[in-house]
């Protein structure tokens, strides 16, 4: 079955979650996702407040930039949520938006190393082993978690958009993010770029879940605002990315990026859009249904 979330933007003030938060709650929404954006919400301390305030809905963070962060610290924040919510935590890391990683002297000259040696320390941190290492951004000195989370938490995702990151998130990560700006045919790119990094870490067997961001205006004025938003983000010659309208064209979308090799399809709505509980409420409540 495909897995179908929606996703709280960062635009919206924190105070704005706990409504958003209770009704994916109350509605069965399969999973509600939160953004680390600089310079919003911090993505462990709003994860945290969602699952308080829930009792089903998991709660994924998409994602933590690993630049601005000491993976040890990663490694507690993340195993913390997981002992105290278990089995409600998707937590995923990346490079971050590197004009960003800049503005904060986080920036690094190889996004690709970092990525990968923060995914090492902080998988093999979170499944409970003592970790050493001199790697050229990721430094542990006999470190281990007091608190490791039960068979590792279900494992680290981390976002990808390039060849390179593709394959390493084969390599080194248990999922792959895909953002708003992957259509049907990037999906099957993507796997096929996965798979091949998995194949080279010999990793080739067991589940390895992609998530893709699909984003959805629905309502009034819903296609001007998806291709406003598309126009912003200089997507809008990508032929097939988002959708406009009703349950029905929303889910027959879902199934295109499903059909395509995604686990879960994370509705994104636009920047603009009116009413989040409502919108939350539209996923769980006639999107949902009409998705296998």
């Amino acid at each position: 079955m495909t897995e179908l979330g929606a996703v709280f933007r960062p635009q919206l003030a924190p105070e704005r979650l706990r409504s958003v938060a209770r009704i994916a709650d109350d509605t069965g929404l399969d999973q509600l996702w939160l953004w680390e954006d600089c310079f919003r919400e911090g993505g462990i301390s709003t994860a945290a407040a969602a699952l308080a305030w829930t009792e089903n809905v998991r709660i994924g963070v998409g994602l933590l930039p690993v630049p601005l962060r000491n993976v040890a610290i990663t490694a507690m924040e993340v195993a913390s949520l997981h002992r105290m919510f278990p089995g409600r935590v998707i937590v995923s890391v990346g490079h971050g938006v590197q004009d960003w990683m800049g503005q904060v002297g986080a920036r690094v000259e190889s996004p690709v190393t970092l990525l990968r040696e923060h995914l090492v320390a902080l998988r093999a941190l979170l499944g409970g082993e003592r970790v050493t290492t001199e790697g050229r951004y990721v430094k542990l000195d006999d470190v281990a978690l007091d608190w490791p989370p039960e068979g590792g938490g279900g494992g680290v995702l981390a976002g990808a958009t390039g060849p390179r990151s593709l394959r390493l998130t084969g390599e080194a990560a248990d999922g792959t993010i895909l953002t708003a700006a992957t259509n049907a045919e990037g999906v099957r790119k993507a796997r096929q770029l996965i798979e091949e990094g998995r194949a080279a870490a010999g990793r080739g067997s067991g589940p390895h879940p992609v998530v893709v961001y699909l984003l959805t205006a629905t309502g009034a004025g819903a296609p001007d605002r998806l291709r406003a938003e598309l126009a912003d983000e200089g997507l809008e010659s990508v032929p097939d990315l988002g959708v406009a309208g009703d349950a029905g064209a929303v889910a027959k979308a879902v199934e295109r990026l499903a059909e395509a090799g995604a686990d879960t399809v994370v509705l994104q709505p636009t920047g603009d859009e009116p009413d989040p509980e409502g919108f939350v409420r539209f996923v769980a409540e006639e999107v949902r249904p009409l998705v296998p």
